[in-house]
């Protein structure tokens, strides 16, 4: 067995590319991924799962078709399953998701320059 924490800085530390979430741990089929991401994503919708978006540093903004929500750091909000949804950050921001092994970031049914590949481990 492993003992050994999970530092963030450290594993931000490991990549550059945006919007290309990565995987940092699982528990129960669910997995924490970490991403950096600025500018833009897609509107895109995830029909069987909720998402939980949690800022580690920076400030978001989840845009629906009815409203929005900005995040800041030390700060959740999750999406529910179904909703349709655009993240956006006006500055380079990283981010923690959580949701099951196997979700695609850009939606079901969607591929785009954005869609990442799935199941990335650093």
């Amino acid at each position: 067995m492993n003992y050994k924490s999970i530092n963030f800085s450290e594993k931000y530390k490991l990549f550059n590319e945006q919007w290309k979430p990565k995987v940092i741990s699982e528990i129960n089929n669910y997995q924490f991924k970490i991403a950096k991401i600025q500018g833009e994503f897609i509107w895109h919708t995830h029909h069987e799962t909720d998402e939980a978006f949690i800022v580690l540093n920076g400030e978001i903004k989840i845009e629906f078709r009815d409203g929005i929500v900005t995040i800041k750091k030390g700060e959740m909000f999750v999406v529910p399953a179904g909703v349709e949804h655009k993240p956006s950050s006006l500055n380079e921001s990283q981010i923690m998701l959580i949701e099951p092994k196997g979700v695609v970031n850009t939606g079901e049914n969607k591929t785009s320059n954005l869609t990442a590949e799935n199941d990335v481990w650093i």
